[in-house]
């Protein structure tokens, strides 16, 4: 099957300065979590997008000096020659697959924390912390702007040196650049503040520095925001933003342009939806001719031809897109769209950069796992033997199992007790905002629909006697999780009501059921994610009162990781839903909610009518542990595991790494012992 002709424009090549891109898909700078610390994990990442048909694949921010230092968050660096050799480890295996690499110089400013180097940060004054650590930035002198403006240029020289083909002056996300040209921010009397014309002086310099540094070698890029502050979704503020543009538009060689609420450009599915970047944009190309890319979550491939012929984008840029399915320009190209794994907007990978790990994604369970684990999302081992595997189970694990043991060719069978699969994804996906979700259990189930060799059995709950009659060479149990009705209280699991109560204390899987609470309801979260606030928002949408109690100091705690938790309570603010943070229940005895403060401050009593628990789940594991019941596992006929949820209760993106894991080590040997592979300096070895 070949690429379908409408889509043709997505990949002409594009020219930007002196090189040029092979297609119109431009993987924008993004976090990996990766940085510094891991070039070898982070190069084979980035070659994955190449063999994909990325035509432009960026680097996180560079860091251009150690006093630009932002651990725990990783971040990569130009800070030296040993610099320049790691990132050759990726461009030149961009440049294998004849993409292009860009490189983003990076100065944090108020931004950065320095928590590693020790160094005092720079800004336009003396500033608070912006992610407040209790410390504040240098004044800049003039002494300082020439430092940075020589720190840029040396970080560009590398860029040149290491291999990178557009090298990036980054002017937004409230980092330092930013800080220079904004008109609230600068209250600098100097020739760098004051004026329109003095606060673009900065970056004026850095792209004419940068473009003499690298000369014809490389195109120069720039980071810009399109709007001056938030305002509400899809209603642009501007400021002088316009007037900005047009002071610089000529100059660099290509613009990348974002917006000033990052919870919008990098939001997530619940509150933002594909291409929600464009109100912001309609301006941006009437004002250059240089070519624009910009995001917007990007997944179908009509959203992104619209996008380029009405003018919005020369550059389909994306960040989370190319992460959920490295391949997506190839599939496009190769007419496989329903091979595409489409993203889901869950921001599990931003969440892992916020923690300070390699990067994890939903759909695509290989990510961050190429180099250590030698895991490709398109390309998996074939089968070790001719055995035949059964699945109980066809939630995220169990249908992530088999669509992978089904490409190595396995003869499987995915028994799912109800009738339809996808387990909790499905379920979820019901509640609001949580739509777009379906696409992790849609993608595995047009993949298996395909698979002559994996036979799908809805309706079909198995006993041990079932499993044992089957005759299988191996089991994998994949049976979910449930939530539970008690508390947690850091040590075992407590009731909260007793005896007849119990019956107006539900859990969300009531809630998914259709069991929905009548009257005054408490929503305890204790989860700190995402469904205590799916759930309230269910609950209040039917017309009664709802009170969402976390033992936190914030709702959504854990939201805070992938974005969203600022949305999340702002939502639920605005639905009418009071939130009461820093309070654990103590007890519920069908009218009267009794909390205890966190904080050993006095109780509280809230007057309702029925509680959710949103606290954790209990692993249905009855099957798996009947199996071993029956007899012990030497004596079974075959190999048995359980996987996911019923293994371990987590989020979906574990789920689907649970499922993963299991098909690529079924039938290989696998030392326990030693799992996994280091990318770290080896103290024994020469230095490469």
């Amino acid at each position: 099957m070949g690429r379908d002709s409408r889509y043709d424009i997505l990949f002409e090549p594009v020219q930007i300065g002196p090189v040029t891109a092979p297609n119109r898909f431009y993987q924008v700078p993004h976090c990996t979590g990766m940085g510094w610390q891991y070039p070898r994990t982070l190069a084979a990442m980035r070659k994955v997008k190449a063999q994909g048909g990325w035509g432009v694949i960026c680097t996180e921010y560079n860091s251009i000096h150690p006093s630009s230092d932002d651990l725990p968050h990783p971040y990569a660096s130009l800070w030296d020659d040993s610099d320049v050799r790691a990132h050759t480890l990726m461009t030149d295996a961009v440049h294998e697959y004849g993409s292009l690499a860009g490189a983003e110089l990076w100065y944090g400013g108020a931004n950065s924390n320095n928590l590693f180097s020790r160094l005092p940060s720079m800004d336009v004054d003396s500033r608070p912390n912006t992610k407040g650590h209790p410390y504040q930035t240098r004044a800049m002198d003039k002494q300082d702007i020439r430092d940075l403006r020589r720190w840029h240029r040396k970080a560009a020289v590398r860029a040149r040196d290491a291999g990178f083909d557009v090298v990036y002056v980054y002017a937004t996300h409230g980092y330092l650049i930013s800080n220079f040209l904004h008109p609230r921010v600068n209250t600098r009397s100097d020739e760098y503040g004051g004026s329109l014309e003095n606060r673009v002086r900065l970056t004026r310099e850095l792209i004419q520095e940068t473009k003499d540094a690298v000369g014809d070698r490389c195109a120069v890029a720039v980071r810009f925001s399109a709007d001056e502050e938030i305002g509400e979704d899809g209603q642009p503020i501007y400021g002088e933003r316009r007037e900005m543009f047009e002071m610089l538009s000529d100059l660099p060689d290509l613009w990348d342009i974002n917006i000033a609420d990052y919870s919008v450009e990098m939001g997530v599915s619940r509150f933002t939806k594909e291409a929600a970047l464009e109100p912001y944009m309609h301006w941006v190309k009437s004002v250059t001719d240089k070519p624009v890319v910009t995001v917007g979550r990007f997944t179908s491939p009509d959203t992104m031809v619209s996008q380029v012929r009405r003018g919005v984008t020369d550059f389909i840029g994306a960040a989370r897109p190319s992460i959920a399915d490295p391949y997506l320009p190839k599939k496009i190209e190769e007419g496989r769209l329903s091979a595409i794994r489409e993203c889901i907007g869950c921001n599990v990978c931003y969440a892992s950069d916020t923690i300070g790990v390699p990067i994890r994604c939903t759909q695509n369970p290989t990510m961050g796992e190429e180099w250590r684990k030698g895991w490709h999302p398109e390309i998996i081992r074939k089968k070790s033997s001719d055995a035949r595997v059964l699945i109980v189970g066809a939630g995220a694990a169990g249908l992530e199992a088999a669509r992978a043991l089904g490409v190595r060719g396995y003869d499987v069978l995915l028994a799912e007790a109800s009738s339809e699969l996808g387990g909790r994804v499905s379920r979820e996906a019901a509640l609001p905002g949580m739509s777009e979700y379906i696409r992790v259990k849609d993608y595995r189930e047009q993949q298996l629909i395909e698979m002559p060799n994996v036979e799908i059995y809805r309706e079909s709950p198995l006993t041990v006697d079932d499993i044992l009659a089957v005759e299988a060479d191996h089991v994998a149990i994949a049976t979910g999780a449930t939530w539970r009705k008690e508390y947690f209280d850091e040590e075992r699991f407590v009731p909260v009501a007793e005896g007849a109560v119990l019956s107006r204390v539900f859990t969300p899987d009531d809630i998914m059921d259709g069991k929905l609470p009548d009257g005054p309801t408490l929503v305890f979260d204790g989860d700190g994610y995402y469904m205590a606030s799916v759930i309230a928002e269910k609950i209040r949408a039917q017309g009664h009162a709802v009170t969402l109690v976390t033992p936190s100091d914030s709702v959504s705690d854990w939201a805070g990781k992938t974005s969203e938790r600022w949305r999340i309570r702002t939502h639920l603010l605005r639905l009418g839903v009071e939130v009461l943070p820093s309070k654990s229940l103590k007890r519920f005895d069908g009218e009267i909610a009794e909390l205890d403060c966190t904080y050993g401050g006095p109780s509280v009593t809230v007057p309702v009518a029925n509680i959710v628990m949103v606290t954790a789940r209990k692993p249905n594991d009855c099957l798996y542990r009947g199996l071993l019941g029956r007899m012990s596992p030497e004596d079974l006929p075959f190999s048995l595991r359980r996987i996911g949820d019923c293994d371990a209760p987590a989020i979906i993106a574990a789920a689907i790494y649970a499922g993963h894991r299991y098909a690529r080590e079924l039938d290989e040997a696998v030392d326990e012992d030693i799992p996994l592979k280091h990318d770290r300096v080896d103290v024994g070895q020469q230095p490469i």
